[in-house]
């Protein structure tokens, strides 16, 4: 079974229905959700099925996030990503192909701040074995040298690099694409009422069978993972946070996290610890929470409140919450 990676900054699900919360196992009961849980792009995947018994769509749902592992993971020797990223191809699926394209746009939109080509970098980084290892700066150079968004292209499904040794790490915008993508395999089937969540990534299906707002609580930046810093209300949205404690290492009374400048090769160190955006997609907003928190506060701000359909906030690190003017 693959490690779990787990978050230290986990959207956890505050489900408060008669006669149960979160369930985890799989339940038959007609009126009972249904639920189940794996071990997907190293991140625990878990879906919750509301007014039906029918656990083959449970498993529907994890063959399609096998599925995508095959495609977007960048550390698997057979995805698509780790053989393009390799030189094995340049042809890849029409779905890797959107995701990439989707991956570009907010390179556009944030000026480089946030690149999907980051991988030469990324991969100079290890924050889950526990090393604390911190790249030498003449490696993080020649690696920042082979990261910039517009030498990547895309033509039909054939993806080529400008310069050889560039690479794509599609971590920040996989996990949303794929939620996506199971609830509308779950719509397809008939489902009315779902939670689809992928480590932190939320994304529901409709509202509670009761006609309520699910409410999805926010845990507190390096807190328990029972201590709320805020509570959401989401029906058919998404809500999705980044934040610098997900994955990092202390090294020396100094944090280094996974969220990394393209520019610097370091961690972003601009006083905030947390980005969460609410929206219809959950793509949209696992690229904007990592968009917004690069751009820092004051550009962030500005990106969300002159967007349509989308709303967030960030967290500074006293743990103070600052929302875009739209958010309710």
């Amino acid at each position: 079974m693959k490690k779990i990676q787990r978050s230290l900054f986990l959207i956890f699900l505050l489900l408060l229905l008669a006669g149960g919360g979160l369930y985890f196992s799989i339940q038959n009961a007609k009126q009972t959700p249904i639920s189940v849980q794996e071990i997907h792009l190293n991140t625990l995947v878990t879906v919750t099925l509301y007014g039906t018994d029918r656990t083959e769509l449970l498993a529907g749902a994890m063959q399609l996030c096998d599925h995508y592992e095959k495609l977007f993971s960048r550390t698997l020797p057979e995805s698509e990503i780790y053989r393009l990223n390799h030189g094995e191809i340049s042809e890849v699926s029409s779905e890797t192909a959107d995701l990439i394209r989707t991956g570009l746009s907010y390179g556009e939109l944030s000026d480089g701040a946030f690149d999907i080509s980051i991988e030469p970098v990324s991969s100079l980084w290890d924050f889950t074995s526990g090393s604390g290892r911190i790249p030498g700066q003449k490696e993080l150079d020649a690696a920042i040298a082979l990261v910039d968004y517009r030498k990547v292209h895309v033509d039909g499904q054939t993806v080529t690099f400008d310069t050889p040794g560039m690479g794509l790490d599609l971590g920040a915008i996989a996990k949303g694409y794929i939620a996506d993508r199971i609830k509308d395999y779950l719509k397809k089937e008939g489902v009315r009422h779902a939670l689809i969540n992928l480590g932190g990534n939320v994304l529901c299906l409709g509202s509670r069978p009761d006609g309520t707002d699910f409410r999805i609580g926010v845990q507190k930046p390096f807190g328990e993972t029972t201590e709320t810093l805020t509570i959401c209300p989401i029906r058919d949205q998404s809500l999705v946070s980044s934040g610098t404690y997900e994955r990092f290492f202390r090294k020396d009374g100094h944090l280094y996290h996974h969220i990394l400048n393209p520019r610097t090769g370091y961690p972003y160190d601009n006083g905030l610890t947390a980005v969460t955006i609410r929206s219809d997609s959950s793509l949209t907003g696992d690229a904007l929470s990592t968009t917004v928190f690069a751009l820092g506060e004051e550009k962030g701000l500005e990106l969300l409140n002159r967007l349509p359909d989308v709303e967030g906030f960030m967290v500074r690190e006293d743990l103070s919450i600052h929302p875009s003017k739209n958010f309710s």
